[in-house]
């Protein structure tokens, strides 16, 4: 019996891609064949960083990555509807990343959202790792904002980009 090979879609804004990020792509990797890093763009919100940068940023993230997971991933960016972007791309279940008890309840809404727009469309969760658990793009920013270090967030070309901005 031949097994199919299964292609998980990774969403968020990336807005910076953090350690905590790269910990949950390297967990998606361990369950799917394929990731697709889907950075999301909200006309209404103005990030930090372009899509464009967000996008070269997670490329050198996957080229870092080694051991043939480079090439078992892609990045694109999406607007509109996540469960439009998952469809698109071919794509058979949503990666989403479970920092505390805090994530949980939107998480779960969100998921029961996005199952009821593409019925069958299932929402994977997983949990960060402790030492990243706390780590998040807004924090990061935050930090980045009033001058602190933040290298044991992020990776070096996310933390030297985020430095030339302050």
């Amino acid at each position: 019996m031949a097994v199919m090979a299964k292609t998980a879609f990774f969403p968020g804004s990336f807005d910076p891609p953090t350690n905590g990020h790269i910990d949950l792509l390297e967990g998606a990797l361990d369950i799917a064949d394929r990731v697709i890093v889907g950075i999301g763009v909200n006309f209404q919100k103005t990030p930090l960083f372009s899509a464009e940068m967000r996008a070269e940023m997670l490329g050198e993230i996957v080229e870092s990555l080694g051991d043939g997971r480079t090439s078992r991933v892609a990045v694109a960016s999406y607007h509109g509807l996540l469960v439009d972007a998952v469809l698109n791309a071919g794509a058979d279940f949503i990666i989403r990343g479970i920092r505390d008890a805090g994530d949980i309840g939107a998480e779960f809404r969100m998921a029961a959202m996005n199952s009821d727009l593409a019925p069958g469309l299932r929402t994977i969760f997983l949990p960060s790792s402790a030492k990243h658990r706390h780590i998040s793009a807004t924090l990061v920013r935050q930090i980045a904002e009033m001058g602190g270090d933040v290298a044991a967030f992020v990776p070096d070309g996310v933390a030297r980009r985020l430095a030339e901005l302050h």
